[in-house]
Parts: structure tokens; sequence; C-alpha cells
């Protein structure tokens, strides 16, 4: 993965002190129980990649065109991403709705999935990047779990950026896995529990929630996409489809962000005075 000149380091050498080997502050914030501080750059910004499809109908190609242009604008964003100070990017890959799709292009996307998991998770290493996967993992092909666990392992202390890819997500799924996980711990939660008792067991426990909620094709919905956690994200829908989303359209995103009133349930008066 192509970075800013300057920014790579030789395959082997020891990552940077001051990029990788700080933790980032804690984990989960909830919106809901505390004000998170504000911010002009979004510390999390989480993306339904849509469009890859109908990319690649205007041209005339074949539908994995458009899957395999997109994989240029996941570099893209990324690169994007960590010039601009954002620490979380999450991408939707794949839903657990998306196994309704034609078989034939279902695979095309496991392979594609397979590949970029076999040719760029060292690349994020390289650079600094920590790499995870969210979503019910149970069914993909034993290969594509190994890569999985191994590029997990292996970028587990980067700092520098937290990409996280949601295969066979589903924020429903999550929230249910979540509870069932918190009963096995504390099955006296069975007869009742807080909202917070689930935060330690949704997929994405390691993140704050996102700030900023993007949806690229021009639909205006989020699609069963971290339901839990983006409470107060910011939501932005672009009607660019998602390969052709490139390092300005995620500046016009984040102008947008900035020019909303983050107010968490307090009034404009109450924001204004806590300035």
């Amino acid at each position: 993965m192509a970075l800013p000149a300057g920014s790579r380091r030789p395959a082997g050498a020891s990552p940077p002190e001051s990029r990788l080997s700080v933790e980032p502050t804690p984990a989960f914030e909830s919106s809901t129980r505390e004000i998170p501080a504000s911010r002009t750059v979004p510390r999390h910004v989480a993306i339904i990649m849509d469009g890859n499809g109908r990319w690649a109908k205007q041209r005339v190609l074949p539908r994995v065109a458009g899957h395999r242009k997109g994989v240029e604008a996941v570099r893209a964003s990324v690169r994007a991403c960590i010039e601009r100070g954002v620490e979380f990017l999450t991408l939707f890959a794949f839903s657990s709705e998306n196994w309704r799709r034609p078989a034939d292009e279902v695979s095309i996307l496991m392979q594609l999935f397979l590949r970029a998991l076999e040719q760029e998770v060292a690349k994020l290493h390289e650079n600094g990047i920590r790499f995870k996967v969210i979503g019910d993992t149970a069914r993909f092909e034993p290969n594509i779990r190994e890569l999985i666990a191994a590029g997990e392992a292996l970028t587990a202390d980067n700092r520098r950026l937290t990409l996280t890819v949601a295969a066979n997500y589903g924020g429903r799924w999550d929230i249910a896995q979540a509870a069932q996980r918190l009963i096995a711990a504390r099955p006296e939660a069975a007869h009742g529990f807080e909202p917070e008792a689930l935060e330690p067991f949704l997929s994405m426990a390691y993140a704050p929630e996102p700030d900023l909620f993007i949806r690229t094709g021009g639909e205006q919905r989020v699609s069963n996409f971290l339901l839990w956690q983006v409470a107060y994200a910011e939501l932005y829908f672009t009607d660019l489809l998602w390969p052709d989303f490139d390092a300005a359209a995620l500046d016009e995103a984040i102008a947008s962000y900035q020019r909303r009133e983050r107010r968490y349930g307090r009034t404009s008066e109450q924001l204004a005075a806590s300035r």
C-alpha cells in the first residue's frame, strides 16, 4: 500500500516508538453515558462502500471490475485517513445479507477477500496499521479464517491507524452475540442488565464510537451496520459510487461533519456555554 513519501519503513525494521507502541485512548466510549470530547477531525470514520457494481455497469464492464476498482479506493481512503489524523477506519465489506447475492458474485467477492488478505496485510503492517475483522467469520473457508487470525496477530501492536473490515457482519447479530457472551460470563444478567454491560462484548469494544458515518452510492440508510455504535454518529450520504471516492470526497465528508452541531442531548445554548 503506497503511502506519502517518507511514511514507509523498510520491511523488518522496528516500528517507530512514537507511532506504534503507545496505546490509544481506551476503547469504547459511550456517547449516551458520557459526552465525548469535541474534535475537528473525526477520530473514527465508518464507511458503507456502496456502488461497485453500478460503477462497472456504467462502463459496460463485469461487476468484478467494479469490486477490483473498489479495492483501490480502499487504499486511497486508508492513506487519506492517516494524512488527516483519523485513528480508526471501519469499512463495511460484506454484510450478513450479502449472501443473498448471486452465487458467482459471492464466490468472486470471497476470492478478492482472500487475495487482499494475502497481498495487503503485510503492507498494512509495514505502515504501522492495525488490521481487524469483525463479523461472524465461521461461515468463511478455513484458509480465509486462518489469514484473518494471522493478520490480526501480526498487526496487533500497530497504532498508526486501526483498519477494521466488517465481513459477514450485521448490527443485529453483533448485539445478539454480545448479549449471549454477557450472559455466559455473568449468568445473573439473564434477569436484566444495563446497556453499558454489553459494551465489552460488542465486536468493536476496542474502538470508540464512529464520529462520522459515510455511505456512498446514493442510498440513505444504515443497512444493519454498527447499529449500536452509530447512536450519535454524524451521517453523511453521497451519490459518488465507491470506486470514485477519493481524498477530496473524504474532505467533503469531513467538512460536512465540521459544520454539524454535536449536542448529545443538550441545547445549543448549553453547547455554546461549554466551549
